[in-house]
């Protein structure tokens, strides 16, 4: 049934995700499907509580909200950059084009509504 296709979970070593949303029931539903996938995913609730975790061991990849307490995506985004090029994806609610624009600007690697 997979013909053609390799199994993405035999073939990909596993990479740490972190996803970082205030919002619980994304948290819920976005770290089932990658895991899913076999990804290993850390989740955070806000943009500090995921930096502080940063500052020990950065994941391979982050997904970040934008409208966030504490410290909201773009800061985090910001903050990240002046010490990795990690990619960084925002997955968001807001649609505003100049939020898209100002995140793949300051290196967000895509950003998805």
């Amino acid at each position: 049934k997979n013909a053609g296709r390799p199994s993405s979970k035999r073939n990909r070593t596993m990479s740490k995700i972190a996803l970082v949303d205030d919002d619980r029931n994304i948290l819920t539903s976005v770290s089932m499907t990658l895991e899913a996938e076999g990804f290993e995913v850390e989740t955070y609730n806000d943009g500090q509580q995921a930096f502080d975790a940063f500052s020990k061991k950065l994941p391979d990849m982050a997904v970040l909200d934008i409208k966030m307490p504490r410290m909201d995506g773009m800061d985090l985004l910001q903050r990240l950059r002046q010490k990795s090029q990690m990619p960084v994806i925002f997955l968001t609610s807001k649609d505003d084009e100049i939020d898209e624009v100002l995140g793949l600007r300051m290196g967000a690697d895509d950003y998805v509504k």
